[in-house]
């Protein structure tokens, strides 16, 4: 049986040949240009400071970083479509990452997968000359990205210990540069901490801090993971105060970091519910969820509204600023992510004697809820039917008759008819249960528009 050789030279999607790595380089076929000869410094185009960086962490830092992108097309495995780091060839001549071509044929294929030539070998040929190249590539490139981090890093640095000393539209400035650069660079963020600049960020916020150097060190603030003494730090009334009224008068981005940074804050262990029990907050989070003009501050404003519904006390104070009948309202409107928060809120509230006055008090409840039963996820599935189940429970003369007109009845059947958990069927099954009660039998298939029931 004849053994596969490397062959001289391959062909590239472009077309052309590529005769072996010095050709390669001196072409620019790869992009490598001088930076790829002097890592290709080796005896016989062996790797010479290339070695000192592992070809895999390169490939992973890198996509990472999203500095990937333009990979060569000769360098991805055809199967997995990833950067190969263990190239072979296979007597055909098409090459694969190792790993991905040994569980091909682990499976009883014999065949080559570009092709589906059948093979008269198996041999895999580990193919150096490609390694090299790819090693090479990645080496360049792998530097560079390595140089830059290194000089956004001493940037930001310099911005840290700036903002100690400027003021006024000096300080803004510095601030909005130390955001793009934190917000675009996630690897240098320890550093930026080490640095101290949660100290910093904190002591800028208080009660004389202008919006505009607030929002600035919110935005901040947002992209770095805050420790639990910061985040202390963070929660006093004053700074809080301030966060609060630039949620209700800043722009939009402005309303959605300090909401995100408020839900941030919560997640810590000394956080205390007094923080976002104040009726300023909760009407700018109901503000900014009625607001159909920006999709991303009524996520954020839900986001952050759902966050602080978990807390018992404070649903008493959702209540009494008519959340409720202005979260009904816009049920219809949401997205589903949006849809699901809102439910989730609007459950929580029917929890507590005010709130399922509230809901029974407004009209759009009922057709509202049962619109989205069956229709966009299970878990806004859940929420509806306990909305609905207090509310018709509460005054079932008066809400059965518009909930059935609504078409409860034959989404609950749905229900019971889906492969929903049993708990949501048991639900169903309850609410169709005293659906009927005001019906007489036939009257009642007929609403269901099904000509079967369930017992």
């Amino acid at each position: 049986m004849p053994q596969f050789q490397q062959p001289a030279c391959w062909r590239l999607e472009a077309g052309g040949q590529v005769m072996d790595v010095d050709t390669a380089v001196k072409d620019g076929i790869l992009g490598g240009g001088a930076v790829i000869s002097g890592l290709l410094d080796g005896k016989d185009g062996t790797l010479g400071t290339a070695k000192k960086h592992d070809l895999k962490e390169m490939i992973e830092e890198m996509d990472s970083a999203a500095e990937a992108n333009d990979v060569p097309i000769v360098f991805i495995c055809p199967i997995s479509l990833e950067p190969m780091v263990d190239p072979v060839t296979l007597c055909t001549g098409q090459t694969y990452e190792r790993v991905n071509i040994l569980r091909w044929f682990s499976t009883g294929r014999l065949t080559c997968p570009t092709t589906m030539q059948d093979l008269w070998d198996d041999t895999v040929t580990p193919n150096r000359t490609l390694h090299q190249l790819i090693h090479a590539w990645f080496s360049q490139r792998y530097l560079r990205l390595m140089k830059r981090s290194k000089d956004v890093e001493g940037r930001a640095r310099e911005l840290v210990q700036c903002l100690e000393k400027v003021k006024g539209e000096a300080r803004v400035q510095t601030l909005k540069e130390l955001h793009k650069i934190v917000a675009a660079h996630p690897s240098i963020e320890k550093p930026v901490i080490d640095s101290g600049v949660l100290g910093i960020l904190s002591s800028l916020l208080g009660p004389f801090t202008s919006h505009a150097v607030g929002s600035e060190v919110i935005a901040v603030l947002v992209n770095l993971n805050l420790d639990s003494e910061a985040m202390t730090d963070l929660m006093q009334p004053a700074k809080i105060s301030l966060v609060v009224d630039m949620l209700n008068e800043g722009t939009t981005k402005t309303k959605i970091q300090c909401a995100r940074f408020i839900e941030v804050l919560m997640g810590a262990e000394s956080f205390r519910f007094e923080i976002v029990s104040s009726l300023s907050l909760l009407v700018g989070l109901v503000r900014m969820v009625k607001d159909k003009r920006e999709p991303d501050g009524v996520s954020a404003g839900l986001s952050l509204l759902k966050t602080i519904c978990s807390h018992d006390q404070v649903r008493s104070s959702i209540v009494s600023i008519r959340a409720v009948a202005q979260l009904v309202e816009r049920l219809p409107d949401l997205s589903p992510n949006s849809l699901e928060s809102a439910l989730q809120i609007l459950d929580d509230l029917a929890a507590i004697p005010d709130g399922r006055s509230a809901l029974k008090d407004c009209p759009q409840t009922i057709p509202n809820t049962v619109r989205p039963l069956m229709k966009v996820s299970e878990a806004c599935t859940r929420h509806a039917l306990s909305i609905l189940w207090a509310v018709c429970k509460l005054a079932p003369e008066e809400f059965v008759y518009l909930a059935v007109e609504a078409g409860l009845a034959t989404r609950l059947l749905l229900v019971i008819q889906s492969d929903c958990p049993p708990e949501l069927k048991k639900q169903a099954s309850d609410l169709l249960k005293l659906c009927s009660l005001n019906y007489t039998a036939t009257l009642f298939i007929s609403k269901c528009k099904l000509t079967r029931t369930m017992q």
